[in-house]
């Protein structure tokens, strides 16, 4: 438990510091822990870390990472054509290697690169938003992330006696999401009537409610596929917490879920 708090309070100073200061540094970590999430995506479907599909791979989740607004120019391609093109060329692997990659592993990575690459590439687009309130946004949705993490986690030890999904993770109860939804909800309407000029009461709750209900979906895939593969954490990065997979794995469903579904006001 010591072991995890402390490094609970160093990774959480570090990034939320570099959030603040937003722009390159931001960027870069995100950017780096987009390729630390696909290097553990790899390791746990037992593919070689640099082999040439994983190398594409790579450079795939460069092209979701690169800032193209801080280089002030557009992306020469939009998000449909970069995944077609993505999907071509993990098709043309499995011709290539006559089949000694074959179709279910280039799947699985072409899973993982969308999965992470859009993920943190989100995570990018909240904090840089054109409406100058990137920051607002992104902790925004973080504190909500977190508070639900930490209303499903107290009213599910206190209160808990009825599993969600125990076949997928045993540990979590209904009255636990509940909470979660509960206490993600509560915090959006904090930030509602801190900036009301930014945040609507009723936009704050269906945010509240997607940050709970799609940042407990996320945390149960990430449970799936740990579960289909026999491994506890996806990774050993943060002591006591596992992987960035295993940190992140709710964030990076939410903030592509809230910017495809336009809850946020800049969209």
């Amino acid at each position: 438990m010591k072991q995890r708090l402390i490094t609970g309070i160093v990774a959480g100073a570090l990034f939320l510091g570099l959030c603040v200061l937003g722009n390159w540094p931001y960027q870069l970590l995100l950017t780096a822990m987009a390729f630390i999430g696909f290097y553990e995506f790899v390791k746990m479907i037992g593919i070689p870390a640099l082999s040439c599909s994983t190398v594409l791979g790579y450079a795939a989740i460069l092209s979701f990472m690169i800032p193209w607004n801080l280089f002030g120019i557009s992306a020469p391609l939009s998000w449909e054509q970069g995944i077609w093109i993505l999907l071509l060329l993990f098709l043309l692997v499995t011709v290539f290697t006559k089949n000694k990659l074959d179709i279910r592993v280039t799947a699985l990575l072409f899973t993982g690169i969308v999965y992470i690459g859009m993920g943190f590439s989100y995570m990018a687009m909240a904090r840089a938003s054109d409406d100058g309130h990137g920051l607002f946004w992104t902790f925004l949705l973080l504190f909500c992330i977190w508070g639900s993490d930490a209303g499903a986690y107290f009213v599910g030890k206190s209160m808990g006696k009825n599993k969600l999904w125990p076949a997928i993770s045993p540990n979590k109860t209904v009255e636990g999401a509940v909470g979660g939804v509960l206490i993600s909800m509560l915090i959006a309407i904090v930030f509602a009537i801190l900036a009301p000029e930014h945040l609507a009461i009723g936009r704050a709750l269906l945010i509240g409610l997607s940050c709970a209900v799609l940042g407990q979906l996320g945390d149960l895939v990430q449970s799936a596929y740990k579960r289909a593969y026999g491994i506890k954490d996806s990774g050993t990065l943060l002591p006591g917490h596992g992987g960035i997979l295993d940190r992140c794995d709710s964030w990076i469903i939410v903030f592509p879920f809230v910017h495809i579904t336009m809850l946020m006001p800049y969209y």
